[in-house]
């Protein structure tokens, strides 16, 4: 069944003095229906964090322009950009004497299927209309204490350390990489976004929101109520929404 693709991507300074996200969303030069989406949310001072996040975008796109299937997994496509990203930021240190970092949510949509790769606390959800199919797992402490039964998702929400990762772009270690895979049909529903708008919503409002409005309307919803939400300590706030539609 042929496809079309209902997306868009938008961003919200938040209450920062910068805007440190980057978001991209670009269609394969030779591959018909297939296409690209990226986020990462950078850290690492003034400018620092905002050069990291760009650049897992561009080599995430650079990557992504040669990619061919038969020869390559686009899972594999995914963790060599996340990792080529995390060499360049590292390298970067030594350039700009700066300590920058980024997170990255990336999403290949192809005939078929779709794949993804995370690191760090950037989301991907993937809904079949206004129902959660899966949701990535951040990489972060309070995440580790949830999964540990140490403390509820609720109280993970408002938890003092809730900001701190344990693995990003940029590390002194290699980053870790979380992949998964699905087959797609109408209906779906895909949402990449960083901390600055999930930390506002629960799963299901998500849902409802993306099942409910065109993709430029659903972000708009989204990022009035994050802003609404945060009463003015908003930060950095990203987001690419791609559906399905038949």
């Amino acid at each position: 069944m042929a496809l079309t693709l209902d997306a868009c991507v938008a961003q919200h300074q938040g209450d920062r003095k910068e805007q440190q996200d980057r978001v991209g969303l670009m269609a394969h030069p030779r591959l018909k229906g297939t296409v690209l989406a990226v986020l990462a949310d950078g850290m690492g001072g003034h400018t620092g964090g905002a050069l990291a996040a760009e650049q897992v975008v561009h080599t995430a796109q650079n990557n992504f322009s040669s990619y061919a299937p038969k020869d390559e997994a686009a899972g594999d496509l995914l963790r060599t950009a996340i990792h080529e990203a995390h060499l360049l930021i590292r390298t970067s240190r030594f350039l700009n004497e700066k300590d920058p970092h980024s997170t990255a949510v990336m999403l290949v949509l192809e005939p078929g299927g779709a794949t993804w790769a995370h690191c760090g606390d950037s989301r991907l959800y993937h809904y079949r209309g206004d129902r959660l199919l899966q949701h990535s797992a951040d990489h972060s402490y309070v995440e580790h204490l949830v999964r540990a039964g140490k403390i509820t998702p609720e109280q993970a929400l408002i938890h003092p350390n809730r900001n701190v990762l344990l693995t990003s772009l940029g590390d002194k270690d290699d980053p870790k990489i979380d992949v998964g895979q699905a087959e797609v049909q109408p209906g779906d529903n895909f949402l990449l976004c960083s901390d600055g708008l999930w930390a506002y919503f629960s799963d299901a409002e998500i849902g409802g929101v993306l099942a409910a409005f065109p993709a430029r309307e659903a972000a708009e919803i989204l990022i009035n109520r994050a802003r609404q939400r945060c009463q003015g300590e908003g930060d950095n706030c990203s987001l690419a929404i791609l559906r399905l539609l038949p």
